[in-house]
């Protein structure tokens, strides 16, 4: 049997099928991992004994003569972010409202990851409602980014980095070895933006590509399953399990998913790349521009073509977003009223009074600001002034997506966030708001058009933090995409987080 924990799912996959190790010793391995790295607060939920049943299964199924594993996930661990309602696992949405809520049913992406035998070994933290870019609003405490983190008495000074969000307990499982893939969702670079932080891969597909069946709401025509892996051919296997229509989900594409096989010698000649020249904003940092020009230099040696493109409704992105994402949320949060879902007060004034200590009680102060504002853009009188005329916005911003590609561009090559990861007292001593400007800018164009984006890390900056890339192709797009972006993580061969050194594991 190995002692070392491999890295990716294709590792794994190999090991055992040379009877090398088996899914109990990979689960068990992992279950360790998640006890010694437990102050990082990644999980939410952990669920050794239902893991280690579902390892178990597995291994009868793969160690036997027939040796026949149900696919590439059989016996593989992975994480979901606490979000995806999963039966008989609490589901919290990282808040107070939902906490000890135990679902009746998995959600379709549960269902499939189960199906092909892989082994959940817990639920996520999060922002709350996914309702954050640092994961640092969770009613169960904040997620801590791994990297230059500091054990001991120094966990209380605050020195160490926030790991993106909202899905940033996600992000952690994968960049530690927690487990070899995670699920997360993604409404503006919820799954991008942690993954760059935290030095591992993360796909946005396109909307409708996965079903959302399941997964709590936050912005119905923005939101997204995300996945995290440590490597593009890893997301792929994760993605050809997930995708595809789900009678349950209505805005999921009826076309038949075929599964994406990644080469392993890729000829980038043939690609044109896009630089948006858009995407050159105040506050980029050295760090993160010289990465960008790197590869920009690298795609453009390698024989691609590399032009710079125009989106010129980008800057409009995220005004277009703030007004979008609060009207749905506000429609979204107003089940959550102490009658029929979500923590109760004790209240017997009036119903009045119930809802609005209940609400008060169990949403953050985030939460109920966008209550307000989505409130307030939804009023007769605002209706037109606000709602309506974002929705215009987001359809030039998708026009200018599409006129790119039209002219031949197949993949945008763009920064995932504007710096490396922040400081967490420095993060936290801005308001929800900036945090989402400084954080988001870069990655809530695509889930307004819809597009698919991943996040591939390139680099460790001068502060040996991770520097993550995002390239964006065209709607259903996403083996040209996958294909460009494990050129680029070939090319770019990032530092991975070094568990031994880091933490002594």
């Amino acid at each position: 049997m190995t002692t070392t924990l491999p890295s990716t799912i294709k590792e794994v996959v190999k090991l055992l099928s040379l009877g090398y190790t088996t899914p109990n010793e990979i689960c068990k391995q992992c279950i360790k991992r998640m006890k010694s790295l437990n102050e990082l607060n990644a999980f939410i939920t952990e669920t050794h004994d239902v893991a280690l049943r579902q390892a178990e299964i597995s291994t009868r199924r793969i160690t036997t003569s027939a040796k026949k594993p149900v696919g590439l996930l059989d016996g593989i661990p992975i994480a979901i972010k606490d979000n995806f309602n999963s039966y008989g696992i609490q589901t919290t949405c990282a808040s107070r409202m939902l906490a000890g809520y135990i679902p009746p049913y998995n959600a379709t992406v549960v269902n499939k990851l189960l199906d092909a035998g892989a082994v959940i070994v817990g639920k996520t933290n999060m922002d709350e409602f996914a309702m954050g870019c640092g994961s640092t609003d969770s009613y169960y405490g904040p997620v801590r980014n791994p990297w230059l983190y500091s054990r001991g008495e120094n966990n209380q000074s605050a020195d160490w980095r926030v790991a993106g969000g909202s899905s940033g307990g996600s992000a952690v499982a994968v960049a530690t070895g927690m487990c070899f893939a995670s699920i997360g969702s993604d409404t503006g670079g919820s799954t991008r933006l942690p993954a760059a932080l935290c030095g591992v891969v993360g796909l946005k597909p396109s909307y409708g590509l996965v079903s959302r069946h399941g997964l709590i709401p936050l912005v119905n025509s923005l939101d997204v399953p995300g996945i995290f892996a440590q490597c593009v051919d890893d997301a792929a296997i994760i993605l050809n399990t997930i995708a595809g229509h789900d009678h349950l989900d209505s805005t999921t594409v009826s076309d038949t998913f075929k599964n994406i096989e990644l080469p392993d010698e890729i000829d980038i000649s043939k690609f044109h790349i896009g630089i948006p020249k858009e995407y050159h904003v105040a506050g980029l940092s050295k760090d993160v521009l010289n990465a960008w020009r790197r590869a920009a230099d690298q795609f453009e040696n390698a024989g691609a073509r590399v032009s710079e493109v125009s989106l010129p409704h980008t800057e409009y992105a995220l005004p277009c977003y703030s007004v979008l994402s609060t009207c749905e949320i506000a429609s979204n949060m107003a089940r959550f009223d102490g009658i029929e879902y979500g923590h109760r007060a004790d209240v017997s004034d009036s119903t009045d009074a119930l809802y609005a200590a209940s609400r008060h009680e169990a949403f953050n102060e985030v939460i109920r600001g966008r209550i307000l504002a989505g409130n307030y853009f939804l009023l007769k009188a605002n209706y037109e002034k606000y709602f309506m005329h974002a929705m215009k916005i987001r359809k030039l911003i998708s026009e200018d997506f599409k006129n790119a590609f039209n002219s031949g561009i197949n993949v945008l090559l763009t920064p995932t966030s504007l710096d490396e990861a922040t400081i967490y007292k420095d993060f936290i001593s801005k308001d929800s708001r900036t945090q989402t400007a400084e954080l988001d800018v870069f990655t809530q164009a695509a889930n307004l058009s819809g597009i698919p984006a991943i996040s591939v890390p390139t680099c460790l900056s001068s502060n040996s933090l991770p520097v993550g890339l995002q390239l964006m192709g065209p709607l259903y797009k996403e083996k040209h995409l996958l294909t460009a972006a494990k050129w680029l993580e070939q090319q770019a061969n990032a530092p991975r987080l070094n568990i031994s050194e880091q933490f002594g594991l």
